[in-house]
């Protein structure tokens, strides 16, 4: 009896052993797994691909995800990071944990093309500040009428040491001020109610009504039109032009699972991942979709000029940019 017993316990464990699943760890950002974001979705969609989970790591905003590589290095859990973007992806590089995606780039439709072999675009959207019309008659046309705007009318940002939105930001006043943007943030922080950690608690603030303003996305009004049925905030058009965002994700070179991390990558540009972005992660899609994209998306903000530096440039510059920017503001 001992012997049957034995024999029928040592059969359900090697059953188990065979219908245990890989499970591919993929490190993102809180609002991308988050109760409206579309974690949940591609989760599924890409699980009927294989016979594997999909195991998300949420920390935060794209510069946590950096920060937690940093800590980890070639320790990681990760098989698969996504949420970093270009402003982030020589930094990550760096590192020396990420391998080749080895997807075919042409697939990507992004502004400028796509050529990096290491990260793969999954989004993109140019950054704005969207306001609410019932509280601003008059939105700025330029970045300089931001600066020199109304000190009365708050608006709210995000912090560049741990938002990639915050960093997108400082970006865009030195693509377009140089040298003299130190000065320039001195005057517009007589406009800033907070600078929050991240795009969440920021976001939070103007749509409670306690900002009039707020630094977000061009597609961030196709949200209230598509789920809310209001077109009360929209986005301003700058002169100047419009600070691009990129999003990407890249996989870890010494993943265990660096097949079906790949085949993830591969994912990414197929209309199982890319039919999630626009109406769930409000972004642009980086490759085509099943179908259109939704009307009110016609009536967004189309930049006239695109603003971005180079990974490189961000890379050698950021630390001298960020410490700039704290010194204007707190001084």
């Amino acid at each position: 009896m001992k012997k049957i017993l034995l024999t029928a316990t040592m059969l359900l464990a090697l059953g188990a052993v065979a219908q245990a699943k890989d499970v591919l760890t993929v490190y993102t950002y809180e609002s991308f797994v988050g109760d409206y974001g579309p974690g949940a979705k591609i989760k599924a969609k890409f699980e009927e691909t294989c016979d594997c989970e999909v195991k998300w790591v949420s920390l935060g905003d794209g510069v946590a995800v950096l920060n937690r590589l940093k800590l980890e290095g070639k320790d990681t859990k990760a098989d698969v990071v996504l949420g970093l973007d270009t402003n982030l992806t020589a930094e990550a590089h760096d590192l020396g944990v990420f391998g080749k995606h080895g997807v075919d780039v042409s697939r990507a439709k992004v502004p400028g093309g796509w050529t990096d072999t290491e990260f793969l675009p999954y989004d993109y959207g140019h950054f704005a500040f969207v306001y609410n019309t019932e509280l601003i008659k008059n939105p700025p046309n330029s970045l300089e009428e931001l600066v020199n705007g109304d000190p009365k009318q708050k608006i709210a940002l995000e912090d560049p040491r741990s938002s990639t939105p915050g960093l997108g930001f400082l970006l865009w006043m030195k693509s377009v001020y140089g040298d003299k943007a130190p000065e320039k943030w001195k005057v517009l922080k007589k406009r800033i109610l907070i600078t929050a950690p991240g795009w969440n608690e920021a976001y939070a603030l103007f749509t409670k009504g306690e900002v009039s303003m707020v630094f977000s996305y061009v597609t961030s009004p196709a949200y209230h039109m598509i789920e809310e049925k209001t077109d009360k905030y929209q986005a301003a058009n700058f002169v100047e032009g419009h600070y691009l965002q990129i999003e990407v994700a890249g996989v870890i070179e010494a993943s265990p699972h660096k097949a079906l991390a790949q085949k993830f990558m591969d994912f990414i540009l197929t209309p199982g991942f890319q039919d999630n972005i626009p109406t769930i992660n409000w972004m642009m899609p980086a490759s085509a979709t099943s179908a259109p994209l939704p009307s009110e998306f016609d009536k967004l903000v189309k930049p006239a000029k695109t603003l971005i530096y180079s990974p490189q440039e961000v890379n050698a510059h950021r630390r001298d940019w960020i410490n700039e920017w704290f010194k204007a503001v707190n001084g």
